[in-house]
């Protein structure tokens, strides 16, 4: 089955203010409404200065519980793309926007929930609490970390779940600002004896770090990353390395140095000798293509295209569905050849 077109447009149909530095815009994509699960995100593609720039933000809204498509973006100094849709993007603008994509979803399971957030990374944790409310009985428990009390974000919504669900959502908010950051014995304290939680921790990559090491376990860790790799921990479900089959059986590996790359961008073909150790991107790039990228992490899709002749192996994958993989997709940030030479279409 063909992959719909990497990105539709989207109207903007109403801006929330969050908080002091959140807006969450509402879209409707104009092809209609999108296939998504809690916890997952799309990329968007906009034109900053002349430059197309992409950046990938979780949705705030869950398919069972939202009529509305709503993705929460925090203002990040510096932040090329969150600077101007704060001070660009009014109502009735069109928005360019990826189909959704990511692996910081719920699994099937009765085991209550421990989330972990800092600052905006209670986006996807509350699209996460929104679907593990409404569709299974599992208790919800939220430690929420911000800077300070104007930084707090969906502060009503989940005071709203609380008294909806009374007795499965707990939320505890720490304010940098009173108590200084969090520690691991906090963590610890938290936990307490839901050890066997799924836990999902969304937040700046030191703010992560920390609570992975702090967890005790045993049970599983979910980690949303969009600008590192997520590190392998003891007990947490990673992502394997994917082996992804094109329609083909592959071929025999190729001698060192020999082979080919053929990249289809934008209606141009162009063809490259391979080089050993190098993904599919950074041949596009030695061929003079512009091909769309974002985290070169493996972590947002934006760089995804489909493998048509040949065969690849991802290094990391924490967006493609397995589906997508059967089919032939592949992350050109995270997909080296292993063929005597590839084909791959960006459609």
């Amino acid at each position: 089955m063909a992959r719909p077109p990497m990105f539709q447009r989207a109207t903007v149909t109403r801006i929330s203010k969050e908080s002091a530095d959140a807006r969450t815009f509402v879209l409707a994509p104009h092809d209609g409404p999108i296939t998504y699960r809690a916890g997952q995100f799309c990329t968007f593609r906009v034109n900053v200065d002349g430059r197309a720039l992409f950046r990938s933000y979780s949705m705030s809204s869950a398919p069972e519980t939202d009529g509305e498509l709503m993705t929460t973006v925090k203002r990040v100094p510096g932040g090329a793309v969150s600077n101007w849709l704060h001070d660009n993007v009014v109502e009735g603008d069109e928005l360019e926007m990826s189909q959704a994509a990511g692996r910081f979803c719920l699994r099937e399971t009765t085991a209550p929930l421990l989330g972990f957030t800092g600052g905006s990374g209670i986006t996807p944790v509350l699209s996460l609490t929104k679907s593990a409310l409404a569709t299974t009985d599992r208790r919800v428990r939220l430690l929420c970390a911000d800077r300070d009390r104007e930084s707090v974000i969906f502060e009503t919504a989940l005071a709203d779940l609380a008294a909806q669900y009374p007795g499965r959502l707990g939320v505890i908010r720490h304010l940098d600002s009173d108590s200084g950051f969090l520690t691991p014995e906090a963590i610890a304290e938290f936990v307490g004896s839901d050890g066997e939680s799924d836990s999902y921790i969304c937040g700046p990559e030191p703010f992560m770090e920390m609570i992975e090491k702090a967890l005790p376990g045993p049970g599983l860790i979910f980690s949303e990353r969009f600008g590192a790799p997520a590190p392998v921990l003891p007990g947490a479900e990673t992502p394997d390395t994917v082996t992804t089959p094109a329609s083909a059986a592959p071929a025999e590996p190729s001698p060192s140095g020999e082979g080919t790359v053929t990249i289809i961008l934008n209606r141009k073909k162009k063809t490259v000798p391979r080089n050993d150790g190098e993904t599919l991107l950074e041949s596009a790039r030695r061929a003079g293509l512009t091909p769309p990228f974002s985290c070169e992490a493996g972590n947002c899709a934006t760089c995804m295209a489909k493998v048509i002749k040949g065969h690849a192996t991802l290094r990391q994958n924490n967006a493609l569905t397995d589906d997508e993989l059967d089919e032939g997709y592949v992350l050109t940030c995270q997909a080296v050849p292993d063929t005597d030479s590839i084909t791959v279409d960006y459609e």
